[in-house]
């Protein structure tokens, strides 16, 4: 058997896009990784599993059949040439090309195109348009920090390489110790496995992030707290860590769905920032978002470039309109209003509540999806795209917005297009259409 390894390879999973990864090749199948985490090792190996889907499908008389990529195509276009309000939806897990290609179709279109940070990490989004965000690169971090906070994140579990590769365990330039060189705090609403690492864990009430951040501030301006406990948390332990974070030399925080998804959203980002900002009267402070798939916010990058504007973004009147809450997708869903979707590189009828699911199930369906999910099976039409990072190159941008790109490793299955390749015969067909009307 012809035994290969392919090195530097860039793991498209998570925002931490690792990118030491050495994948194992036999006749040009995938048999082995390693440097790659649990969840990474299963991306690739799944690409060979039996819930590919390797044809284009359109749905009949209530059955998904196999057709050609033409004809997926071409009723693709239909669907979306025909409706008033088409909601394009997704790109968290495809490369840069695809979002610029498909903010071309949004365009032409006169649709919302709209990704998964809405609901997610949109409320980060939206505080940094509010206060500005005092950041760096993970490089940073892992050279120089020496006080790591965690809040409302769980590393250990949804990105498990993130402590060993950038923050608590490796050597750094300056922290050339790793662990022992370092603080570690995490706050959060229950005991995590990450927070059985800490150094310092405070146990938040659900839903008082907001009053513990502002006890944070109030200590290190040197105001009093009333009472003996703030969101649950001594104040005592307030002070205490306060104190750990005002004496560090480079400090940041790290903070997930548990501050943007949770009572108060972008108000809690937007006053973590400002805690950053208050902490750089005594030290170097840096704060970032735990992003989730791989070039979710390579998307905000594509579109801020190209639109001026992040996410949400409604091209109905003929220019870019951002206005979260009205132009984002499970609002317009609940209030009734898209009539075709298109969803690529996410599965949404898995996250999104029953209400918007159960409107999208009414409506055509577009998927550009690899695998079998529960969104596959309420489309009315199926296009499988290669696997960008597995079986075709291109651009993602990691959590701390460095472009990093992607290695292709092995070719796709016959007829699998990239996504931006599928989405481009889209855009063709669309502008054939109209040109007839």
């Amino acid at each position: 058997m012809a035994r290969e390894v392919v090195t530097d390879v860039v793991c498209p999973f998570c925002g931490s896009l690792c990118d030491d990864g050495e994948i194992v090749l036999e006749d040009g199948k995938i048999v082995e990784t390693r440097n790659l985490c649990t969840i990474g090792t299963t991306k690739f190996l799944s690409s060979q599993n039996g819930h590919r889907i390797t044809k284009p499908m359109i749905r009949e008389k209530g059955q998904l059949k196999e057709t050609t990529f033409d004809k997926a195509v071409k009723k693709a276009a239909e669907i979306l040439v025909n409706a008033e309000r088409p909601l394009l939806y997704g790109w968290a897990s495809t490369e840069c090309d695809a979002h610029r290609v498909g903010i071309e179709l949004a365009e032409e279109l006169n649709a919302v195109i709209d990704d998964t940070a809405s609901v997610c990490h949109g409320p980060s989004t939206i505080a940094k348009q509010e206060v500005g965000l005092p950041s760096c690169t993970l490089g940073q971090v892992k050279n120089r920090a020496d006080v790591i906070i965690y809040w409302g994140c769980n590393p250990a579990h949804a990105h498990p390489r993130h402590m060993s590769r950038y923050t608590t365990f490796i050597r750094g330039f300056f922290r050339e110790q790793g662990k022992q060189d370092r603080t570690l705090i995490v706050v959060d609403v229950r005991n995590t496995d990450t927070a059985k690492l800490a150094d310092h864990f405070l146990q938040v009430k659900p839903g008082y992030d907001y009053e513990v951040l502002n006890a944070l501030r109030a200590v290190i301006k040197g105001q009093p707290i009333r009472g003996e406990d703030v969101g649950g948390v001594p104040v005592s332990k307030i002070k205490e860590v306060a104190e750990v974070m005002m004496n560090a030399g480079f400090g940041v925080i790290f903070f997930g769905l548990g501050l943007t998804m949770s009572r108060g959203k972008h108000r809690n980002v937007e006053n973590a920032i400002k805690l950053t900002i208050d902490l750089n009267e005594y030290a170097k402070f840096v704060i970032m978002a735990m992003r989730g798939h791989y070039n979710v916010a390579g998307f905000s990058i594509v579109t801020g470039w190209q639109t001026g504007y992040p996410f949400g973004i409604d091209f109905q009147r003929g220019f870019p309109y951002y206005n979260p809450g009205e132009t984002t997708s499970n609002e317009i869903l609940q209030r009734e209003e898209a009539d075709a979707v298109l969803v690529i590189a996410s599965d949404p009828v898995s996250h999104f509540p029953a209400s918007s699911i159960s409107y999208m199930a009414k409506l055509p369906v577009i998927v550009i999806e690899p695998h079998v999910t529960p969104t596959t099976e309420i489309a009315t039409v199926v296009l499988p795209p290669a696997i960008a990072g597995v079986e075709e190159e291109g651009t993602a941008y990691r959590m701390d917005h460095v472009p990093i790109r992607l290695r292709k490793v092995v070719d796709p299955p016959e007829g699998c297009l990239p996504d931006r390749k599928i989405l481009e015969a889209i855009l063709s067909e669309v502008r054939k259409l109209k040109s007839k009307t």
